[in-house]
């Protein structure tokens, strides 16, 4: 089992904050085997996939009094028929045990989930394998990227399309249809396949709907499904209510480069490819890192851009900007974006193992940097 120290401290961590941790992530990111690494002594693991586990715990009181393990693991409990009152009933009745629920989706996605368990939980939502993970997983970055982050797949020996076929197609039964009722397959698969390919770029209704001939409710509740399941990510626009700022159409990002390189046939990659792609890693890294600070991007009217910002306070916001090598950046977007908005520090991220150093652009100061150097 490969360790994956920053994942298991963010369990750890939430279980001691709240009686009920929330694991989710999509399929195959590796939340059972986060959940294994909590150690066997440690650990009472019940697969809701099993109809036998619904008998288990038939008998919620009976069951959480027979546990003598301080840890009861309840791996894609949206399987069973009331988990609600199954993560209640341990959370309010048993102070003693701690409870880890995974899952695809946040809470609020199933109609199981009325009661959304507010105060008794703390939420991780576990991202495909990160820039720092990449030495523990003995891969290159280049790998990563090509691959994608789900861990069967960054490991296998070469890129089987059929991992990723399988995966699109479990996906929608496993999860989008039981979850959300969806009926049409090929409908939702070619919208979502539609979106990886243009993931990266900004997202538009009614464009999307009359590319693929689909009505525009339709568009808006299956991204909304893909949206909550984590497959799809919508990064929405910083503004501070100026005349010449994009105000309301967010960019799409798709969960993981593996795909990405998949729907849009980059094999192998070429050197053009690995900026689009690093802009993707990046954007995974601030959702780990910093999960409470949701990253926008900044457009103004001009086409001008800069790829992530995250506020910090009322009056400081910090600029990120992805290039897979230092040399493109030129500067002049965020010369314009600190006109508006001076206070931040600025960072250039790129995969350079060069130590962290600052660089003078224009009047700004940018530190430039991997991932690692980045601080909030």
């Amino acid at each position: 089992m490969i360790q994956r120290p920053f994942w298991l401290q963010r369990l750890q961590t939430a279980l001691a904050e709240a009686p009920i941790a929330w694991l989710c992530g999509v399929r195959r990111v590796g939340k059972t085997t986060l959940a294994d690494s909590l150690g066997a002594d440690q650990v009472l693991y019940l697969n809701c996939d099993l109809p036998s586990t619904e008998e288990v715990v038939a008998d919620p009181e009976l069951f959480y009094r027979g546990c003598t393990r301080p840890v009861v693991v309840f791996d894609e409990i949206h399987q069973l028929r009331d988990p609600a009152r199954l993560l209640k009933i341990g959370a309010d009745a048993f102070p003693r045990l701690k409870i880890l629920a995974t899952g695809s989706s946040t809470l609020a996605a199933s109609k199981k989930f009325r009661d959304t368990l507010t105060g008794r939980k703390r939420l991780v939502h576990l991202t495909p394998v990160l820039w720092d993970e990449l030495e523990a997983f003995g891969v290159t970055l280049q790998q990563r990227l090509f691959h994608g982050g789900l861990p069967p797949a960054l490991l296998a020996e070469s890129k089987q399309p059929s991992f990723y076929r399988e995966w699109l197609d479990s996906f929608f039964a496993r999860d989008i249809q039981r979850l959300f009722g969806f009926r049409d397959m090929n409908r939702f698969n070619a919208l979502f396949e539609h979106l990886i390919k243009q993931s990266g770029g900004q997202f538009e209704v009614t464009k999307t709907a009359t590319a693929l001939g689909i009505t525009r409710p339709t568009v808006e509740s299956h991204v909304s499904a893909l949206e909550i399941t984590q497959a799809v990510t919508l990064v929405r626009p910083f503004h501070g209510g100026g005349l010449n700022e994009l105000v309301k159409q967010p960019k799409l990002y798709a969960f993981d480069t593996g795909f990405v390189s998949f729907a849009r046939g980059w094999d192998p990659l070429r050197q053009d490819d690995y900026g689009p792609l690093w802009e993707h890693l990046v954007l995974e890294h601030l959702q780990a890192h910093f999960p409470e600070t949701p990253p926008r991007y900044w457009r103004d009217k001009q086409g001008r851009e800069i790829d992530f910002v995250l506020p910090r306070q009322r009056d400081a916001v910090d600029v990120i900007e992805c290039k897979w090598s230092s040399k493109a950046f030129d500067g002049g977007a965020l010369g314009v974006f600190r006109s508006y908005y001076p206070e931040g520090n600025n960072y250039l991220l790129t995969p350079s193992a060069a130590p962290a150093h600052l660089k003078r652009f224009g009047e700004h100061e940018v530190l430039v940097c991997n991932p690692s150097a980045l601080k909030m």
